[in-house]
């Protein structure tokens, strides 16, 4: 270690090597600034269209990237009032070469990305601009949209609650905001709408991905899910519910670190006798392929009562059980559980228990975003997760210094033996901190540990202080935008208020918009020039306090998480100090230091009531946060080698789509499809070399009918001379064909194109759905063949492979026989239905109903290929589709 750290003093890092590389462009920028000063603003504007010509003339984007660079910090100079630092463009080359800039907090990232934005944008396909939530996705369009309309381009937003007319347009634009749900919830809606033109989104260049360690990383944990509703089981779970009591500590085991719990063969045999005593199973073993699904109820249960635990990963709320994020402490009415679990909860807690969901579509944002061309990403806190940006997404994290020297000091963790200690020690330093008027922002865990802060310091006497449960963010912007004024006291889940800056003395631009609402000219001006003093004067009294103080109150699985916080403190060269309180209670120290870090700390003389402050113990945390990380990293990994299998099969069923939607006519397809339906009808019942008195007539007979609604005279044909597989083969397509030509004469063909055209696409998406439902279930019982040494996933790839064949063959099966079987009936006039939309608020995770009017009188013939036959009919008759429009 000691030679490494010798040989980066002399050779400097290959951080500061690639730093300094950009070093020659950012002097020709600077030198470029006099000349560009001179230019007027319409001749400035004039730039980007001259840019957009080079380029279709054949230059490369590293070819105008300095003359860009230039216009962009001109024009950000005039309509922003805000000039570029040196620093940040080259955060701003960075995410042009397909790289995470990590850049400390205050350091203006959301300036940086208007460099990249801008000059990729010349390109006219289109650059997503992805941040954490929808306040910072509208107050960044609407703060740099300014730039990029003073510079010529168009700027869009993408929040929820806006319609596909609203979407489509905000993806037209050369630059568009939004968050990644939304990004990956349109690319799924894209791929379940039934034409191009209603399609949202026009392809994926270029992403920048604001905070990208929370998205790319925090957030890949899950995946996007668009689900529907399944069949009721909701006795079930309460049934299964009642066994786990009945267990006693020899029946399962617990492994906290890795939150599992499984049942030992004792639980085993126990749950046997009882499920067999009620008639729950037949007798056998529990793992008997008919028990898969009371397994699955089972470990749910346990789940559920022994890792899960109220108030702290999810809380009881009128009668339902609501989600608490373990990063953000964020609670998410509206989110679920998968697999079963959160139904298992509701039964524990004797809630309601909502119905399971379907899975129609999903997509990991792993997999969502490598769909980008050029991928980019900045965030204060990369380099600690750089080998899983590198491994998973193949992007290099560079370090960009800061503008001014770090002044913060980052103090050795106080390490107690009891959260009592720890919360009277936080209680002693937040009163120190307020006698000389510091301001000071205090990090927990999760909304439980924030409120029981806040109870404690109150009885202590400690008043005005800001509890943010990171509920509504424009809110939470505003707590935390004021956190720097001398003397205030802001307790925060860790996670809360990420994105705007914590500014000593205060926000001009946050004061300002509440202060001097409705002013205008002088009045605003005047006004303005009394907010700038006050602020001024804060940011002196809080400076010579020592500036923000940043307490943990203690330490998170990630050191990301860690030094987002102790980031908060320091900006832009300021004094600060970060300090973070432990105790031997927290949930890191019980899981990895159990009994042994007592015993360290004793022999260092920790006593009852005492602390100790020792960097060997910081040390060592740190280490095991590492472990933590590591194990992680693992696991997502693992999920993604399997979601990798999932999203080949998905890219060629979404390209199919896309190239049938595209297709003006598919009667060549169905023809296609319908001969290969033939083909396998035929092999089944007369194989190949077999003569006439072999072939299985009756059967070949019943199939044509069933599939191609044709009743060939197949013993007649059996009895002529000369016959055999060939001719049968051709005299039924033939027969087949000309079925299929007379119904489309009946029909009309521009009416038969749109029909046949529905047709495959519904078909499509039902197969696709039934076949997601059965590789997850596949993903969660192959595991199980590693223990005969076989790889589970390469089990995994072969089965899954076979399934999509299978999808195949019955999506040819499917088509052929709806094709050959529908009738349109002429429609009774009905009142209209009222159709129902459901949205999951990815942020606040609030659901929000609408209802639309459906079809009135005659349902076109697009709207009944596209509704399955057992929905309800979208007339509004009340009865199921295949009983009323779509009967046959």
């Amino acid at each position: 270690m000691a030679l490494a750290t010798l040989a980066r003093k002399f050779f400097g890092s290959a951080n500061d090597r690639r730093v300094k590389r950009y070093q020659s462009n950012v002097e020709a920028i600077n030198a470029l600034e006099p000349e560009f000063e001179k230019l007027s603003d319409e001749q400035l504007r004039a730039k980007t269209e001259e840019f957009r010509q080079q380029l279709r003339d054949g230059a490369k984007l590293a070819d105008v990237l300095v003359p860009a660079f230039a216009t962009v910090r001109e024009g950000s100079k005039r309509a922003l009032g805000m000039r570029h630092f040196d620093v940040q463009l080259i955060g701003g080359m960075v995410l042009n070469e397909r790289a995470i800039t990590e850049m400390r907090t205050g350091e203006g990232k959301t300036l940086v990305a208007t460099l990249s934005a801008y000059l990729n944008a010349l390109e006219d396909k289109g650059v997503h601009i992805v941040t954490v939530n929808d306040y910072l996705a509208r107050r960044d369009s609407e703060w740099m949209g300014r730039l990029y309309g003073f510079l010529g381009l168009t700027t869009g937003v993408i929040v929820h609650g806006i319609n596909d007319t609203e979407r489509k347009a905000a993806y037209d634009a050369d630059i568009t905001y939004g968050t990644n749900n939304e990004f990956g919830f349109d690319y799924l809606r894209d791929n379940m709408k039934y034409s191009r033109a209603q399609m949202v989104q026009r392809g994926h260049n270029y992403a920048i991905v604001d905070e990208v360690d929370s998205i790319l990383i925090d957030e890949a944990r899950t995946p996007l899910i668009i689900s529907g509703p399944s069949q009721d089981r909701s006795e079930l779970y309460k049934t299964i519910d009642k066994y786990i009591p009945l267990l006693v500590e020899e029946d399962y085991t617990i492994d906290e670190k890795h939150r599992a719990a499984n049942f030992t063969d004792e639980g085993i045999e126990k749950l046997e006798e009882i499920l067999e005593r009620d008639g729950l199973i037949k007798s056998g073993s529990l793992y008997d392929i008919d028990n898969v699904s009371i397994v699955h109820h089972l470990n749910s249960a346990l789940k559920a009562h022994k890792i899960f635990n109220r108030d702290k990963d999810y809380i009881v709320r009128d009668d339902s059980v609501v989600i608490i994020d373990e990063f953000t402490g964020r609670m998410m009415p509206g989110r679920r559980f998968s697999e079963g679990l959160h139904q298992a909860l509701e039964a524990k807690e004797g809630t309601k228990i909502q119905p399971e969901n379907q899975t129609l579509a999903s997509i990991t944002f792993q997999n969502y975003f490598r769909l980008y061309t050029k991928l980019a990403g900045m965030t204060g806190t990369a380099d600690t997760e750089a080998s899983e940006f590198a491994d998973i997404y193949g992007l290099d994290v560079v370090t960009v210094p800061t503008n001014v020297p770090i002044a913060r000091i980052d103090e050795n963790d106080q390490i107690y033996r009891s959260v009592e200690e720890k919360f009277q020690a936080i209680t002693d330093e937040v009163i120190e901190c307020r006698s000389r008027n510091q301001p000071v922002l205090v990090g927990t865990t999760s909304i439980e540990r924030s409120e029981m802060l806040a109870d404690f310091l109150k009885k202590k006497g400690v008043k005005d202080i800001a509890v943010l449960n990171a509920r509504h963010h424009e809110q939470e912007a505003q707590i935390i935008a004021a956190a720097g004024v001398p003397g205030a006291i802001t307790i925060a889940t860790n996670m809360a208020g990420r994105g705007t800056d914590i500014q000593l003395g205060g926000n001009l631009e946050m004061r300002v918009a509440n202060e001097a609402e409705g002013l205008e000219a002088e009045a605003l001006e005047k006004k303005t020039a009394e907010i700038k003093a006050d602020i001024a004067e804060k940011k002196k009294e809080a400076l010579e306090a020592g500036g923000l103080m940043v307490i943990g109150t203690e330490r998170h699985e990630s050191r990301r998480i860690d030094n987002q916080l102790r980031g908060r403190s320091g900006r832009q060269g300021d004094p600060g100090r970060s300090k973070f309180f432990v105790s031997l209670q927290d949930d890191l120290m019980r899981r990895f230091f159990p009994e042994r870090m007592e015993k360290v700390l004793t022999s260092l003389g920790l006593k009852d009531g005492e602390s100790i402050s020792d960097a060997m113990v910081t040390k060592a945390i740190e280490r095991a946060q590492t472990r933590v990380e590591g194990h992680n990293f693992d696991i997502r990994k693992n999920i993604l080698k399997y979601d990798d299998v999932m999203n080949d099969q998905r890219k060629v069923i979404f390209e199919q789509r896309i190239e049938l939607m595209d297709a003006e006519n598919v009667a060549e397809t169905i023809a296609d499809m319908r001969h290969d339906v033939v083909d396998s009808l035929i092999a089944k019942s007369a194989p190949e070399r077999s003569y006439p008195e072999q072939w299985n007539t009756e059967q070949l007979g019943a199939a044509c009918k069933t599939y191609l609604g044709i009743e060939p005279p197949l013993a007649q044909w059996a009895d002529e001379e000369g016959m055999d597989v060939e001719v049968l083969r051709e005299r039924i397509i033939k027969m087949a064909d000309d079925y299929a030509a007379a119904k489309a004469a009946r029909i009309g063909p521009e009416t038969m194109r749109q029909i046949e055209k529905s047709f495959i696409l519904q078909s499509i998406d039902g197969l696709w759905r039934e076949h997601l439902v059965t590789l997850d279930h596949l993903s969660k019982v192959v595991g199980w063949r590693g223990l005969a040494q076989r790889d589970p996933l390469n089990e995994y790839k072969q089965e899954a492979f076979e399934l999509f064949s299978l999808l195949l063959t019955n999506l040819r099966e499917l088509v052929t026989t709806q094709m050959s079987h529908f009738e349109i009936k002429p429609p009774e006039p009905q009142a209209p239905a009222q159709l129902r939309e459901s949205h999951i608020d990815p942020v606040t995770g609030e659901n929000e109903v609408r209802e639309e009017d459906g079809p009135k009188g005659q349902l076109s013939p697009e709207v009944m290929a596209r509704t399955r036959r057992n929905d309800p009919c979208p007339c509004g008759s009340g009865k199921k589709f295949k009983h009323c429009h779509g009967a046959f």
